[in-house]
């Protein structure tokens, strides 16, 4: 348990209007600190529970069988090390602010801080287009007559208004778009915890209950080769907690709510997804659980929920949008730190009077718009591979993360710089558990041949944004000189 002083951590308000007031050029780029602890908790809830754990469960099942439960355990637990380093780096100097490429930038080093910057947005455009692709599909569920387009481009427009608004407003959405996927989740394990105790029978007939977990075929029918390909799967299913870091930049008091969002990231990923997952695999064998049927809706046919895949469709339209309006906002936050360092355009750094990147964000919907127009017109083999990038992104973001703050601990223990609050649990030991876990995870991207594509354009890409980042530095370089 850490004590009250590392809990509450600086408290910057004060600080931060006293600079923003004193120095009119900090004014142009100040962000609002506009998100209450209940906003960071919300955002921090959403980012964990996307259209991955409604949709994409089912392909890591088939994978590892039950033993699909270790690989989301050890996931989680390197995500939890993930975001308690970005605390630890956040909460060190909160006047700071900014995207957490500034923390590779002053660790690693600029190309460190520009790489982790730009696969970041590389990986959150491709999220995007998944998210946009799913809430047009599915509306179009319900309304057959409206082209697709039309809902990309007021899914589009939605986000950025909701965006450029004020923090808040980002804020308060995600609270409400986060609730209705918390409770579906909810819902969802007492109606098979319901249907566990009463019996009811599975969709195939076969029998529910505990032994599921073990009686096809054992705990671990593919073996252990299963569960560690299945990780290449569910490591994904976190993909999108980075924004709780980019979110704290703006928290009216993230000495409070970065703590507390962070700490309850291990319940939420028992909750959500062992508690989810688990009961599925409960509800039937694990080989009768496919692609084809989300298992949500297999839960809610059981319990006799009067139209289960319309309850389904909603949800997702919900995650869907929640999603994309994270994603918007990850994107731009990101894009206005890298531009704070000289890494984007000076431009992007500009916020309004009411501390929102407005260029930043209008630049994200002019991204998603064409990145939307390039799925439509390039092959869908080639735009597969490029949509890879995100596979490797993720992890690879993840590893400069703990990078990055694994260096800031060595400047600590060499006494250039001071000790922030929220230190993180078992160090040094955690930390590196964490990093030899997802340099693991690259190494089976490479090893597993249908997901060896994400390896090497990821690579691939990784080397032209070093190769970019040294001339970008070398011509300004020439021009300073």
């Amino acid at each position: 348990m850490s004590s009250s002083s590392e809990i509450d951590g600086p408290r910057p308000n004060g600080d931060v209007q006293q600079l923003a007031t004193s120095n009119p050029e900090h004014e142009k780029t100040a962000l609002s600190r506009g998100l209450t602890t209940r906003h960071i908790q919300f955002i921090a809830l959403g980012s964990a529970i996307g259209t991955g754990l409604f949709l994409g469960s089912a392909g890591a099942i088939q994978m590892a069988g039950p033993a699909v439960l270790l690989a989301y355990l050890a996931s989680g637990a390197a995500v939890y090390m993930v975001m308690r380093a970005l605390g630890e780096m956040s909460l060190r100097d909160p006047l700071k602010g900014g995207s957490f490429s500034r923390y590779a930038h002053e660790h690693l080093g600029s190309t460190a801080g520009f790489t982790m910057g730009w696969l970041f947005i590389l990986e959150m455009l491709v999220v995007a287009m998944a998210d946009v692709t799913a809430f047009a599909t599915y509306l179009g569920r319900w309304f057959p007559a409206v082209p697709a387009w039309a809902w990309i481009i007021l899914a589009i427009s939605l986000v950025t208004l909701l965006n450029m608004v004020h923090v808040k407003v980002f804020g308060e959405t995600e609270f409400w778009l986060s609730t209705i996927k918390v409770l579906a989740v909810i819902a969802m394990i007492v109606a098979g915890i319901f249907i566990l105790i009463f019996h009811l029978g599975s969709p195939t007939g076969a029998p529910t209950g505990v032994q599921n977990l073990w009686d096809h075929g054992g705990f671990a029918p593919n073996g252990v080769m299963g569960v560690l390909f299945s990780l290449t799967i569910v490591v994904f299913a976190f993909g999108g907690v980075e924004t709780l870091g980019l979110a704290s930049a703006e928290a009216k008091d993230p000495g409070k709510a970065v703590p507390r969002a962070i700490k309850t990231i291990p319940v939420r990923i028992l909750l959500f997804y062992i508690g989810a997952v688990g009961v599925m695999l409960c509800l039937a064998p694990w080989s009768d659980i496919t692609s084809e049927t989300s298992p949500f809706v297999q839960i809610f046919d059981l319990v006799g929920l009067p139209a289960a895949a319309d309850v389904l469709n909603f949800i997702v339209i919900t995650a869907a949008f929640s999603g994309l309006n994270g994603v918007t906002f990850s994107i731009g936050r990101m894009l206005h730190g890298l531009a704070e360092l000289g890494d984007a355009p000076k431009r992007l750094a500009h916020t309004s009077g009411r501390g929102t990147p407005v260029a930043a964000i209008l630049m994200v919907a002019v991204a998603l718009g064409v990145v939307l127009v390039l799925g439509l017109i390039i092959p869908e083999g080639v735009f597969m591979m490029v949509a890879s990038i995100a596979s490797f992104a993720t992890v690879f973001v993840w590893l400069l993360i703990l990078a990055s703050h694994i260096a800031m601990k060595r400047r600590i223990a060499r006494g250039e710089i001071e000790q922030g609050p929220f230190p993180v649990p078992m160090w040094p030991f955690a930390s590196w558990a964490a990093a030899l876990f997802i340099v693991g995870v690259i190494v089976l991207l490479g090893i597993d041949e249908p997901s060896r594509p994400a390896l090497i354009v990821g690579a691939v890409t990784t080397a032209l944004l070093v190769v970019i980042e040294r001339l970008v530095r070398h011509r300004r370089a020439s021009h300073q000189g």
